[in-house]
């Protein structure tokens, strides 16, 4: 079970001082789109994809909002796809992409692999399909799933996972993988889980979005913190939810949990699992 920690997407709102919490005020900050490459027995898995070539081509289709907002670098060299290939891989060895959710910047580059099997929450299918939830509209782009993914749904299983309720494994049989609920942000938001021989990665997704958060129990910057509300479509189930994170986090060292988009996890994991 090899893993490699992907930036497939940079994004730079304003003020490094209020998204990452230091820096200059009106400076550009800096924030990531924090995936898993991992080689398994049945072939390549990706956890989460970020943006994808169509985004870089085609940036229009994401928003004009939320591309002010975020502002992404557009950079294709970040793709998955460009960096499946850089690493030797063909885009058809991915056989299957396990998604946290269905947001834009987490789903953007399902189809730049076609043949893979698109593993998701079916209530996050449903609403990403029928438009359903908060902000249907901005968070889910008609773009990023016209090609006919692929689907593999899946329903809350029945196991218990340190304390975490309704786990099922990603396959059949297959115990290295896990589909963890952790809904609120939206209605089918699903962590996942992957076992290491350094013990299990858990990809959070935005779960939460400051390293902060489960580390120290602090609040995000302020710029963070808006948009968690604000994007929130169950919010009582996504604060429930981030504090389990927390006490997994500090309690259960064989554990190692990160979020989507904190470049101060994605550094410190990169380097941590380069030899896994």
């Amino acid at each position: 079970m090899r893993v490699r920690h992907l930036n497939t997407a940079t994004l730079c709102p304003m003020s490094a001082r209020l998204v990452n919490g230091t820096g200059a005020l009106f400076g550009r900050a800096r924030m990531v789109c924090h995936c898993l490459l991992v080689e398994t027995r049945s072939g390549l898995l990706l956890v989460d994809t970020g943006l994808g070539r169509g985004d870089v081509a085609e940036p229009i289709r994401l928003g004009s909002t939320w591309m002010r907002q975020a502002s992404p670098r557009l950079d294709e060299s970040e793709t998955a796809i460009a960096q499946v290939t850089k690493l030797g891989y063909a885009p058809e060895d991915v056989r299957r992409i396990a998604l946290t959710h269905l947001d834009l910047d987490h789903a953007g580059g399902i189809a730049d692999f076609p043949h893979a099997s698109i593993h998701v929450h079916a209530r996050e299918h449903r609403c990403a399909t029928q438009r359903e939830g908060a902000r249907a509209d901005w968070r889910y782009i008609r773009g990023h799933i016209a090609h006919g993914p692929r689907w593999a749904t899946f329903h809350d299983g029945g196991e218990t996972w340190f304390g975490f309720e309704g786990v099922r494994a990603l396959d059949d049989g297959d115990p290295d993988v896990l589909l963890v609920p952790l809904q609120g942000h939206t209605l089918g938001h699903t962590g996942i889980a992957v076992r290491t021989p350094g013990g299990w990665l858990l990809h959070a997704g935005d779960g939460y979005f400051f390293h902060g958060q489960i580390e120290e129990r602090s609040h995000a910057p302020f710029v963070l913190r808006y948009f968690q509300r604000r994007a929130d479509m169950d919010r009582a189930a996504r604060v429930a939810n981030q504090e389990r994170l927390r006490r997994l986090a500090i309690t259960q060292p064989e554990v190692s949990v990160f979020c989507a988009h904190d470049p101060v996890e994605l550094e410190r994991f990169a380097e941590r699992d380069r030899v896994i």
